[in-house]
């Protein structure tokens, strides 16, 4: 039992969870389904993510008890990384050594958002280090939320910030399309296969993406759970020594199980928690939002790329949505995507090793800070 007292400078500071049980399961699967299917309906992308996060957080923030048990939400886990990985192609690959520049801008723009936004969330709302930096890594929910849940920061404080900018990005952007005559309902990245139509082909590609998975965990690397799975989806599909996914209804049920393991950290939140935070959400998000154009419009300038592109191709959002939105604007989804399977990759790669880096900075610092509070005061009276 930990019996640490809470850290006050989190969002979340002393707040208790009741544990998960099969019957709360259900629940939780069936309110997260319900809201996945409603957002569909709406033809909102990203929906079944998106969708099944924002039912599952209102029930939690209604009274009811949410929860997703440990194992089952491992398996979401693996799901969720072998969808991310099977969008690599070798078209996409191809197209890396198409757009150098705007490649490599796309990376840095990624990190300077990231920075900017963290120093904003530390500074101006107080927030802990780790908490602060996970909150502010633009377009990468999935992977964030499992580094969340792992280093044990405030996953709802988190997943407030990122689901404004989620929602922004993918509700009102195609709201604003549909309006236009533009816009479409939630669609896969990569297409679906049946389970019968490679069964080999999709059997090694589960066995080694398990595998992986469970190496990683068993070394401690950070999220392993998904960046494993997604590493083999994306080497194999993107060799093309396999070409089979999951079918469509295992990755909804991933990407529902995702949404529901967030929205279930809302349980005994108070709503007025929630409207605490919304200051920050929107305060990152038009942080992100200057970095982001700022680079966009430079990027334009240097290498006369139409603005439209980069603008999707730079866009901190979910890379299914921002797929669904290059077809409705008639953008190369090639272009896109390979923006953004490079965004990600670089995420799940890097987000790690900055973990690694920020957590010794603040151990070293907890010890030099206690290190010196202990030492006698030998000063005259």
């Amino acid at each position: 039992m930990d019996t640490r007292p809470p850290d006050k400078t989190r969002p979340d500071a002393g707040v208790s969870r009741p544990p998960p049980t099969p019957r709360r399961l259900i629940e939780t699967l069936l309110i997260a389904a319900a809201g996945a299917v409603l957002f569909d309906l709406a033809r909102i992308p990203a929906a079944w993510l998106a969708g099944a996060m924002v039912a599952t957080a209102a029930a939690a923030l209604a009274g009811r008890p949410m929860g997703v048990p440990r194992p089952v939400a491992r398996c979401f886990f693996v799901i969720v990384g072998l969808s991310l990985g099977s969008v690599v192609n070798p078209a996409s690959l191809q197209g890396l050594a198409t757009w150098p520049a705007s490649i490599v801008a796309v990376v840095v723009a990624m990190g300077c958002v990231t920075l900017a936004c963290t120093l904003y969330l530390r500074r101006i709302h107080g927030w802990d280090i780790l908490t602060a930096l996970f909150a502010a890594v633009p377009g990468a929910l999935s992977q964030v939320l499992v580094h969340t849940a792992e280093e044990n920061a405030d996953l709802r404080a988190v997943a407030i910030v990122q689901t404004i900018r989620v929602v922004i990005l993918t509700v009102g952007v195609p709201a604003v399309l549909a309006a236009l005559g533009h816009g479409g309902p939630t669609s896969l990245a990569a297409a679906p296969s049946g389970l019968l139509d490679a069964p080999t082909e999709l059997a090694v590609l589960v066995g080694l993406a398990v595998v992986v998975a469970v190496v990683l965990v068993r070394v401690g690397f950070p999220g392993g759970l998904m960046i494993g799975p997604m590493t083999v989806s994306a080497v194999l599909h993107g060799t093309g020594l396999v070409t089979v996914t999951l079918p469509a209804w295992i990755t909804i049920a991933g990407m529902i199980g995702l949404g529901a393991i967030s929205g279930a950290r809302f349980s005994g939140t108070p709503v007025r928690l929630v409207l605490s935070f919304l200051a920050a959400a929107l305060g990152s998000f038009a942080v992100a939002i200057v970095v982001t154009a700022a680079f966009v419009l430079t990027v334009t300038a240097l290498t006369g790329l139409r603005l439209g592109d980069l603008t999707v191709a730079f866009a901190p959002g979910a890379i299914d949505a921002m797929m669904v939105l290059a077809l409705a604007l008639h953008i190369d989804p090639v272009f896109v995507g390979a923006h953004h399977i490079v965004r990600v990759f670089a995420v799940s790669f890097s987000l790690p090793v900055v973990i690694r880096y920020v957590k010794r900075r603040r151990d070293r610092a907890v010890v030099k800070k206690v290190g010196q509070s202990s030492e006698p005061d030998t000063r005259d009276d």
